[in-house]
């Protein structure tokens, strides 16, 4: 990776305030606690996190942190569900591709293919792709 997750996570956070609103000051607790703690506490905070992320579904800086953050999940306890988080918070974000730009953009996509990866999944060639596309789907 051609960037340290932890600083990439301080700096979206911090971007954040704008996009959270009222609920920033419970952001920072949150954040607070998930930064202090392990086990089932930093856990909490952990889901703490990604359920304030669902609620502002347009808060990219926001949202980005919260993938920094699962990306940390997985290299401290190496479990699918992590993986299989830090992809869905991925295609999640990089779906509306006009939203986003710069230094985020290019490290989620990093950390896709690394969550990917990490579950085996490898990146579709072109040829694969395009069977993709050409295959039916459903119907007679």
């Amino acid at each position: 990776m051609q960037f340290d997750a932890a600083l990439a996570a301080q700096d979206a956070f911090s971007q954040s305030e704008s996009e959270l609103g009222p609920d920033w000051d419970h952001a920072i607790e949150i954040e607070e606690t998930f930064s202090s703690n392990a086990g089932s506490t930093g856990r909490k905070a952990y889901e703490g996190l990604l359920d304030l992320a669902q609620r502002h579904p347009a808060a990219h800086s926001f949202h980005a942190f919260c993938i920094y953050i699962t990306w940390q999940q997985a290299t401290e306890e190496t479990i699918a569900r992590h993986f299989e988080t830090g992809i869905r918070l991925c295609e999640a974000y990089l779906a509306p591709r006009e939203a986003q730009t710069g230094k985020d953009l290019d490290q989620i996509k990093e950390l896709y293919e690394s969550f990917r990866a990490g579950l085996g999944l490898e990146e579709e060639d072109e040829i694969q792709i395009e069977f993709r596309k050409d295959t039916p789907k459903g119907g007679d």
